[in-house]
């Protein structure tokens, strides 16, 4: 059922239409976030949330990516968010405000969180590639910050769900043409700290952006700190091999990060979607 649901959704766009919020405007500029509340959110304890933040290179992409997620987690009981934020091509930006964006957009959704119904203790920052970067950054990186945000609000989301992330911005990773020298202080894997999120890390063995020794690289630095970090492998699969269009591989990333969500106490229960096709998880 929950595959024929995700079908319907996006081929036949007859999905859950979610509610727009806006959550920060730049002068006559709104960025909003979509919210996707699963049935009766309102009701009982308040639920745990799932924040997505797209692909794209800081240059492109669409809230969409992240759509099919979306769906199946508040589907399971989370209520979810799709994040806009500026990026190169709509808004003649650099990473740097992107960045900025994806920080504002946590802690509005942490200051408001009686409003969306939410257990500010259980958010889960997810996103791929440039996205995914947003994600661990909110986590890890002290940095760019919105100077018109309430910065007593932390953005360091409960847990980290990361689709083929770029997690090295230095010379030998990726977005280093653009950032310079301030890689520094904007690359996660150079920023990695104690209380590190538990983290979930999806990655193909052939991409061409992030290779497996950065990933485990990421592993090693957050585990050298005390944290978790679950290195799943997929055998000969490129960069964006976990999209929706990639069925059995979206169906295992989904899968793997319903597991590591509930054995974290943050879900409840058993994965309502196939497993797909299972990678490698790395020790």
């Amino acid at each position: 059922m929950m595959k024929f649901l995700l079908i319907a959704s996006v081929l036949l766009n007859i999905g859950p239409v979610p509610e727009k919020v806006i959550y920060k405007q730049i002068g006559n500029l709104e960025l909003s976030l979509e919210v996707f509340r699963p049935p009766d959110a309102d009701h009982g304890d308040p639920r745990p949330a799932m924040v997505f933040f797209f692909g794209g290179g800081w240059n492109g992409g669409r809230t969409q990516q992240f759509q099919p997620h979306a769906e199946y987690f508040s589907d399971r009981g989370m209520v979810c968010f799709l994040v806009e934020y500026r990026v190169n091509s709509r808004h003649g930006t650099t990473p740097f405000e992107s960045l900025m964006d994806a920080k504002s957009a946590m802690r509005y959704i942490k200051a408001n969180a009686s409003v969306f119904h939410i257990d500010t203790a259980r958010i889960v920052a997810a996103g791929g590639s440039a996205g995914g970067h947003l994600a661990a950054a909110t986590a890890f990186v002290e940095k760019f910050n919105d100077p018109h945000d309430d910065l007593s609000v932390s953005p360091v989301p409960a847990a980290l769900a990361l689709f083929n992330p770029v997690v090295d911005n230095g010379p030998s990773g990726y977005g280093y043409d653009r950032l310079g020298e301030r890689y520094v202080d904007f690359s996660p894997l150079h920023n990695v700290r104690q209380g590190a999120p538990p983290s979930i890390f999806f990655l193909g063995t052939r991409d061409k952006h992030i290779p497996v020794k950065t990933a485990e690289q990421f592993k090693r630095a957050i585990e050298r700190v005390g944290g978790r970090c679950d290195l799943v492998l997929y055998e000969g699969q490129p960069h964006g091999f976990f999209n929706y269009r990639n069925r059995p591989y979206f169906q295992n990333t989904v899968y793997e990060t319903d597991r590591f969500l509930v054995s974290l106490g943050i879900l409840e229960g058993q994965p309502t979607i196939d497993r797909g096709t299972p990678g490698t998880k790395k020790e």
